[in-house]
């Protein structure tokens, strides 16, 4: 395999050299946003500076907004392996998903069941629950496994009923990091003949996502968690969201996607969406591949995981030689491909918040609480109000920065123990 070219890659990203008073920072609050490329921004100014107008236009700069909301949905489409039509563009993935279970909830009835796991984000949670009080409904919720720390197949095949419609499950957690074998989720759920609406909003920085193989009728991501603007992706079966009775004005567009996309588009943020994935793109070629943009993406994802993996292993590794801490997630090298390089770790007496108050004074950013992994936190006991350390790697960080961290956590938390 191709050395990565992690200088190349850093070299594209220019929060990645700002500093404080002379102090450098880390971005390790990657699970809650990614920054982003220097080709992302430009395009985006582009947009709003040379290309800004309204769709439907007869003049150039409508003309050319137009294209702009084309290429979106087509880079997408390469993004997740799918036809442009199946991809609805909006403001983030909870927006979406509210949007989506409403329609979705038109054709359910009093007594109909709908499965939520206590894995997932409150994203793919609270939306659903919400739904079930308007109308009746029946919440089935489906613990992960702390064995395993995956949503078990054999457990979800047990909660579905003849009245079960809908599951709605996480590829990635956002607290244990832990990856389920959603194909496997997915095809147990299609044999009982039960839509499948997967938040992938964290696998999506770390994994090549492909809805084909997955088999699943949605699936939603998040631009800003992979290099790209504050946007949600919803994919949607072709034949599913024909089916579909959609919330929309009376004279809006009826094709697809664009009776799912209400009002106008941010249509410089759709801009910097395809520059996003040219993004993948781009690494893919520097890693050595050719070909389709899809193809080039592939590659770009197989030499991220494998150095993302490195410096989860490093961090990992790390964390566990400090008495007390206790890592909520895979720990296991070995079973390191079920689990993308978010760690999330409580110490026995030391509140999440103090050591994160010291880590972000020394300019390494990660994040304290629950961080919405409303149902994760309940379900491992964890105190809500204090919630976890959460450290998230993306493929721009280096192995200095996650050994200085390693130091700085073990350097902090003697400090704090001290008094």
């Amino acid at each position: 395999m191709t050395s990565f070219p992690l200088d190349a890659l850093r070299g594209r990203f220019p929060s990645l050299a700002t500093q404080d008073g002379g102090r450098r920072r880390i971005y390790l609050d990657n699970p809650a946003g990614t920054q982003v490329p220097k080709s992302v921004a430009d395009v985006i100014g582009d947009a709003i500076l040379n290309r800004n107008a309204n769709l439907g236009g007869e003049f150039a700069t409508s003309r050319a907004a137009g294209t702009i909301v084309e290429a979106a949905h087509g880079a997408m489409a390469d993004f997740l392996g799918c036809d442009s039509d199946e991809v609805v563009i909006g403001a983030n993935m909870t927006t979406l998903t509210y949007h989506f279970s409403r329609m979705i909830g038109r054709g359910l009835k009093p007594g109909d069941e709908i499965i939520v796991t206590q894995m997932d984000h409150e994203g793919n949670v609270s939306p659903w629950l919400q739904l079930a009080d308007d109308l009746g409904l029946v919440i089935r919720k489906l613990p992960f496994s702390t064995a395993t720390w995956q949503v078990e197949p054999a457990a979800l095949k047990a909660a579905i009923t003849d009245r079960t419609k809908v599951v709605a499950l996480n590829y990635a957690s956002n607290l244990t990091g832990s990856i389920n074998d959603a194909s496997k989720l997915v095809a147990i759920a299609r044999a009982r003949g039960v839509l499948t609406y997967v938040d992938a909003v964290q696998f999506a920085p770390h994994g090549l996502v492909d809805v084909r193989a997955l088999d699943c009728d949605f699936l939603v991501c998040s631009a800003y968690k992979f290099f790209g603007p504050h946007l949600g992706i919803l994919y949607g079966r072709r034949a599913v969201l024909d089916m579909l009775d959609p919330y929309k004005c009376r004279c809006s567009d009826n094709g697809l996607p664009q009776r799912f996309e209400t009002g106008t588009p941010q249509i410089e943020l759709l801009a910097g969406l395809t520059a996003a994935v040219d993004h993948f793109a781009w690494l893919g070629g520097a890693c050595g591949e050719g070909g389709s943009r899809r193809e080039k993406i592939a590659t770009a994802y197989a030499h991220s995981i494998a150095h993302e993996n490195a410096l989860c292993g490093d961090l990992v590794e790390g964390l566990l030689q400090v008495d007390g801490l206790t890592i909520h997630g895979i720990s296991d090298k070995a079973r390191f491909s079920a689990r993308v390089p978010t760690v999330s770790f409580t110490l026995s007496d030391i509140a999440p918040a103090e050591l994160v108050r010291a880590l972000n004074e020394e300019g390494i950013f990660c994040w304290a609480g629950h961080n919405y992994a409303w149902e994760v936190v309940h379900q491992l006991g964890i105190d809500p109000d204090k919630g976890v350390v959460r450290i998230g790697i993306a493929s721009y960080n280096m192995g200095s920065e996650i050994a200085e961290t390693v130091e700085a956590v073990q350097r902090n938390v003697r400090m704090l123990r001290q008094g």
